[in-house]
């Protein structure tokens, strides 16, 4: 199984996310630094981004409609649509050219470049890779039924010591309509999951996921 670690599972060319994905082993490491790292980017500015409102900087060319609500903290980078209804709750760093659509919500996660959430999406404790798709109606779920810390299912069981971590996306990584990916679901670099479908655990890079007992190597 391909390794889940952030280095294997992106490519992050993005300099004001580059810093905060090198300082961890594992992605959901930068789950609890997400809002103090946007603290310092806020404080010390980034080249080319102006303060949208208070404790929100947004990059060059940032389409955001009238509608979307937008609570500080956040980052939001150059080129990016934020579409009707979207929330975007605080603590959220989003890259460049990314879609943020129609009635999704975004809570403490990291959206590395080109990445699309474009219709009903919830993105809560999650980081998301250059090139992921999230389609209609999917969601990371972060928060286990029992409120107990959430553990990665992969080769070995890793305890996180966090109690939300909703979904790892890889680069490129694509999730059909109406999918579940449950607490702490990894899901690595270029694979596709089928619709509908509730994904859990690690799922390795460069396959495609048709259900749970039905992964097969991308040819």
């Amino acid at each position: 199984m391909n390794n889940i670690k952030t280095q294997d599972l992106f490519d992050c060319k993005n300099e004001y996310i580059k810093p905060l994905l090198e300082e961890s082993v594992y992605p959901w490491e930068v789950l609890p630094k997400i809002k103090a790292y946007i603290a310092m980017l806020v404080e010390n500015g980034i080249e080319g981004f102006t303060l949208y409102q208070e404790g929100v900087l947004v990059g060059e060319g940032v389409k955001i409609h009238k509608s979307a609500v937008i609570e500080p903290p956040a980052v939001i980078g150059a080129g990016t649509e934020i579409r009707p209804g979207a929330y975007i709750r605080g603590n959220v760093i989003v890259g460049e050219k990314c879609v943020i659509g129609n009635s999704s919500e975004l809570k403490n996660c990291v959206l590395l470049d080109r990445v699309q959430v474009p219709h009903y999406n919830y993105v809560g404790d999650s980081v998301l890779g250059n090139y992921s798709h999230m389609g209609a109606g999917s969601i990371c779920s972060n928060l286990k039924a029992d409120g107990k810390n959430i553990v990665i299912h992969g080769e070995t069981e890793i305890e996180t010591g966090l109690r939300k971590i909703g979904g790892i996306l890889g680069d490129h990584a694509d999730v059909g309509c109406s999918c579940v990916l449950n607490p702490g679901t990894v899901i690595g670099k270029n694979t596709t999951v089928y619709p509908l479908t509730s994904v859990r655990g690690v799922i390795p890079a460069d396959s495609i996921v048709k259900s749970m007992n039905n992964i097969v190597k991308r040819i």
